[in-house]
């Protein structure tokens, strides 16, 4: 299961109820900061969530209302938050741009108050632990090195406990061993085989996380089957001209690729103030359901059987 929480849905410019991008992603005890915005430390103290374990930041693009809370964060983790380290992926460019932010305005020649990497990607895994990944993708918008992130669980074969408790396996390590796939002997001379209590491998929750985009037929295949889908909404469709124009997408190009894509959750942020929340809803919906539009400090839940955690 993967966790978001929204620290801020507006596009472009900050409104009076909604601030600038930026979404922390949470699985058990990781976390990453997908962008971050003007005003996202604030967010952050505001959500409760603390600065505790947020040391990876993944950056969709190097635009201003995605990028410039880099530096007041920075700030403050000089003065009085402490973390063991911190690392920002993102593009060439975004971090060309990033680099400048922070050294040359922030540090000025000062040693950042903990180990502090940026770290150039490009498409393809970023990040790896036991039971998920994290995988960058292209998107197209205005500029080089635009990104999105897909966070996927690895496929695992469930653990039945009916079936062990029938060959009368202890609990304990003998079943640890068995859901690590090893085969184990019981005192009574029996060999126990993981095939033996491991069910068939299922898939795990999928969650993919679109920044600024401009176009969705390259975005179909990434998209695919995803549990919770994440992606901009800056426009309706009435100005699908101005969208094109600026490289944004509508909120019914957003719930057209949903539908396409067989995504269970569609989920709408980067909401445009020119905009009533519910016209922009009402747009998505009448083509894809199952569509929320974010507001800061919603949270939801993202597993094979969606549960929105507001």
């Amino acid at each position: 299961m993967f966790e978001i929480l929204f620290l801020g849905t507006s596009a472009s410019a900050p409104s009076a109820k909604r601030g600038l991008s930026g979404q922390v992603v949470s699985h058990n005890e990781y976390r990453f900061l997908i962008d971050c915005g003007e005003g996202t430390q604030r967010q952050i103290l505001q959500s409760g969530i603390g600065f505790k374990r947020l040391t990876r930041i993944l950056l969709t693009h190097g635009h201003l209302d995605h990028i410039l809370g880099l530096g007041g964060l920075l700030s403050t983790l000089l003065r009085w938050e402490s973390i063991d380290e911190l690392t920002i992926f993102g593009g060439k460019s975004t971090l060309e741009r990033v680099r400048v932010l922070l050294y040359d305005v922030v540090l000025r020649g000062n040693q950042p108050p903990m180990p502090l990497t940026l770290k150039e990607i490009k498409p393809g895994v970023v990040f790896e632990a036991d039971d998920f990944t994290v995988t960058a993708f292209s998107v197209t918008h205005r500029g080089p090195d635009c990104l999105g992130y897909v966070f996927e669980e690895k496929a695992r074969r469930p653990f039945l406990s009916e079936k062990a408790d029938e060959l009368r396996v202890p609990f304990g390590p003998e079943r640890r061993d068995l859901v690590a796939g090893k085969e184990i002997t019981l005192p009574d001379g029996r060999h126990i085989m993981p095939d033996d209590v491991l069910g068939p491998w299922e898939k795990g929750s999928k969650l993919v996380v679109v920044g600024d985009a401009g176009r969705t037929d390259n975005l179909l295949e990434v998209c695919k089957d995803a549990d919770g889908l994440v992606i901009e909404s800056t426009y309706l469709d009435e100005e699908a001209d101005m969208a094109k124009q600026f490289s944004h997408l509508t909120a019914r190009m957003g719930a057209e690729l949903a539908t396409k894509a067989g995504v269970k959750k569609l989920i709408l942020t980067h909401i445009s103030r020119r905009y009533r929340e519910k016209d922009v809803i009402a747009e998505a919906q009448s083509i894809f359901n199952n569509t929320a539009v974010a507001r800061d400090f919603d949270t939801y839940q993202i597993k094979k059987e969606i549960e929105n955690g507001k």
